[in-house]
């Protein structure tokens, strides 16, 4: 197998989705007449089987980048320097492929502990591009990296030679990061907060002033919002971050969240625990602390 099949392979693999979309990009093709994105949707083994036209395609002045398919669980941080990457790896942020796209110039797939909604998922791009250096202009939920083991066609990397670099796979362990539940949590409930308050102005916006009085939503509200896709633990955390901004006092807010059947969590003391746990982290982000 040649070392462009290969760089392909184990990117391919380290991504570890099922189906991809593939861009042929070629600023130039709109004076020769044709494309300048030609698309395409594969699956991982259609994907492997079309390098030879893939490389075919690069020497022809197209750059070949490729993204998961639908919502997933990866976020691309591009424009990374290498002291860019070693932070990552030693704060618990470890890429699992990371791609030299020109020399010194680094794109880092970041590999969460399950797939993301869209909205949470552009937030997550954005934060890790923030936190190392990455280019925001480039975070959201379904941007496009480059595909190694074929050149970069910008004519700003043509050499003295004639000859493009090629875009080097440098990583592909394919593993989620350390921090990545935690990371996560930080995540939503920040989204929570901002879902909120977001609803509140429409709320205020909406009323007239004489109307205070506001129907406060219930667990049920909570529980049936696919928003949240049926995990519960972030059903009860959005419910009491919400009760909380509206006044419930916290004996309320508490016997809500034992409305549920918690067997699952243990006996009584280990259900007990869950809640104060839920609730304290609540309290937390009202106070404006982190978790």
């Amino acid at each position: 197998m040649d070392r462009t099949s290969q760089a392909v392979q184990r990117q391919i693999a380290a991504m570890g989705a099922q189906v991809f979309e593939v861009g042929l990009f070629k600023p130039s093709a709109q004076e020769e007449g044709q494309a300048v994105m030609i698309p395409r949707t594969w699956d991982r083994d259609t994907l492997l089987r079309s390098i030879p036209w893939l490389r075919l395609q690069n020497a022809d002045g197209r750059n070949i980048y490729v993204r998961p398919k639908g919502e997933h669980d990866l976020s691309l941080v591009d424009d990374l320097t290498a002291e860019s990457l070693k932070r990552m790896k030693l704060t618990g942020f470890s890429p699992a492929v990371v791609v030299e796209t020109s020399p010194g110039n680094f794109q880092a797939w970041l590999k969460h502990p399950r797939p993301l909604p869209r909205e949470v998922s552009t937030l997550v791009a954005r934060r890790l591009a923030e936190e190392f250096g990455g280019d925001r202009g480039a975070a959201d939920w379904r941007h496009f990296g480059r595909l190694a083991g074929l050149t970069n066609r910008k004519p700003k990397y043509l050499n003295e030679a004639g000859l493009f670099p090629y875009v080097q796979l440098v990583e592909a362990s394919g593993g989620p990061y350390p921090q990545g539940s935690r990371f996560l949590e930080a995540i939503y409930v920040q989204h929570e907060i901002d879902l909120r308050s977001r609803e509140r102005e429409h709320e205020r916006a909406a009323m007239a002033p004489k109307e205070i009085q506001r129907q406060i939503k219930s667990i049920e509200d909570f529980r049936s919002n696919p928003r949240y896709g049926g995990d519960a633990t972030r059903e009860d955390l959005a419910f009491a971050i919400y009760a909380l901004a509206h006044g419930l006092d916290t004996g309320r807010i508490t016997s809500t969240l034992r409305s549920r059947d918690l067997s699952h969590k243990g006996d009584d003391k280990r259900q007990t625990q869950y809640v104060e746990r839920t609730l304290a982290k609540a309290l937390r982000v009202m106070d404006g602390r982190t978790l």
